[in-house]
Order: structure tokens, then sequence, then C-alpha cells
């Protein structure tokens, strides 16, 4: 039985192109800054390209970070405009969405913007640090829904077909098999987002280890899943299948940010957690489903 999963995992693997991601992450992006001040200007400098970045790094955003003031113009749907708050009087008669900086709370121009401009997630969270880990908390917690709501599509067909979520992959492919391919693909996702080469064999030692767990993810997580209750069988399937992609990616953000993966220990514990909150998402799931 392995065997053969081991099988379906490697046919899933196949349908999964890591140059789309990499084209996507390459597509070209500048950030415009919208001030009346130099002060104001600085502050937001400071933020989006902070004093603790290389210097290559900082030299590589000097073409990505422009002042209004420089005399250039956004032009493309790519391009992204940001102003200081209280200088709205700076900028020029807008043709597409613009967002405020707030000093006070930088954060909330990160989550405004990454709400309105999801097209722009990858690209920013590669060239502008601050977005990288709000981005990859999000890449994260995606693709964990995603994976509940596969394992509750696999489970009732007939009220949510599987075949209409975009990344399925094939009738081939076993349940595990579809769960798995979807973690490698959060792993080529984080991995763009962190700056760090995308690919089968740059990222082979994180696909190896995806791949590994994807049994003793599940054994353990099953272990823990009697100290959380949660009904019907449909729950304890779909709370699984999130929790396990959720510490996956929760590990391999840290590696790619610290240079090291959960402990044993450290893993066990996020397991909990992610149990619990994979019990909240699938009964809003299911209950949704049963209201339609």
């Amino acid at each position: 039985m392995s065997v053969k999963i081991f099988q379906h995992i490697k046919d899933a693997l196949g349908n999964l192109d890591p140059n789309e991601i990499r084209r996507h992450t390459e597509r070209p992006m500048r950030l415009f800054l919208y001030a009346n001040n130099h002060d104001a200007y600085r502050r937001m400098e400071d933020f989006f390209s902070p004093p603790h970045l290389s210097d290559g790094k900082r030299a590589e955003l000097r073409h990505i970070i422009h002042r209004a003031s420089e005399g250039v113009s956004p032009s493309e749907s790519h391009d992204l405009e940001i102003y200081f708050e209280d200088s709205p009087e700076s900028l020029p008669s807008p043709t597409r969405t613009v967002f405020a900086f707030t000093p006070d709370d930088p954060q909330r121009t990160i989550g405004d913007v990454l709400s309105h401009r999801p097209d722009l997630a990858i690209p920013l969270a590669l060239h502008v640090h601050p977005f990288r880990e709000e981005v990859s908390k999000r890449i994260v917690k995606k693709v964990a829904r995603e994976n509940a709501l596969f394992s509750l599509a696999t489970a009732i067909p007939d009220i949510i077909p599987f075949i209409s979520l975009p990344w399925a992959i094939g009738e081939f492919a076993s349940d595990t098999a579809v769960l798995t391919a979807n973690q490698v693909r959060m792993a080529f996702l984080l991995a763009a987002a962190s700056d760090r080469t995308v690919g089968y064999r740059e990222q082979k030692g994180e696909i190896a280890t995806i791949v590994a767990g994807a049994f003793g993810w599940r054994a353990l997580a099953r272990e823990l899943v009697g100290k959380i209750p949660m009904g019907g069988g449909l729950l304890p399937k779909a709370a699984i299948a999130y929790a396990g992609t959720r510490v996956a990616g929760m590990s391999l953000e840290r590696y790619y940010r610290l240079g090291r993966a959960y402990t044993r220990a450290e893993r066990r514990q996020a397991y909990e957690d992610a149990l619990e909150r994979g019990r909240t998402f699938a009964t809003s799931l299911l209950d949704r489903v049963k209201r339609k």
C-alpha cells in the first residue's frame, strides 16, 4: 500500500511546475512613495528598506522603491503606490488603488496592500523585506485551508465537487498524494517569498521531508485527535489535513527565515494547536455545506 501511495505522490508531483512560480516571482514591480517632506520620505524608506539589510540588497531596492519627487511615474499594473498618511495632497490624480502608510502602525499598510493586491504578494515578499513574514503566513494559511477543503470535498463529492478546485490533481491520485503535492507547492511558494531558489533539485531536502512526513504527521495527528472532541468522521479528516499542512508550512517558514526547522517537541506542540484550529475551520466549512 505504501509503495502505491508513493507512486501516486510521484505522479501528482509531476503535475507541479516550479517554473510557473519562478515566472511569477520574477515579474517586474516598482513601489512609489508619496510625501510632502523629506522626513516623511525617510520614515517610509526606513520601513520598506530597513537599515539591517545588506548593501547589495539595499542597492537592489533602489531600483524598486522610488520617491515620487524623483520624477519617475508609475505606468504599469504591477506598480504599487503608497502615500504618507498625513500628506494625501502629495498624490497626483490616482489612476489605480493607492495605500496609506501609517507610521504608528505600518503593519496595517502591509495588510491593506496584500488584501487588495494579492497578485503582488510574492514579488513584494521577495524584494521588500517587511512584507515577507505576512506573505508567508498567508501562504501557509491558504494552503492549509485548501487541504482541509479537499478532505471534505472527497468525503462528500456530491456536495463539494473537488474537480472545481483549481489545484486538484486528477482522479489517479489518492488523498495523500494530492495533500502532499499541495504541500510541495506551498514549499515552492514559501521559497519564492523568502528569496530562495525554487525547484525540485534546489529544494530536494525540503521536498524529501514533506514526502517522508506524508505518513508520519498523519499518525501523530491521529494520536492527538483523541484529545480534541471533534464529533463525526468528517471533522477529524479535515482537521488532520489542515494541521499537517499548517505545521509543515510553519516549519518551512522558520527554516527559510532562521536556517532551522522545528524540533520534534516543537512540532508536536504545534500539531496540538493546529488540530484545534483545523477543527474550528472544518466545523465552519461543514456548517456552511449543511446550510446550502
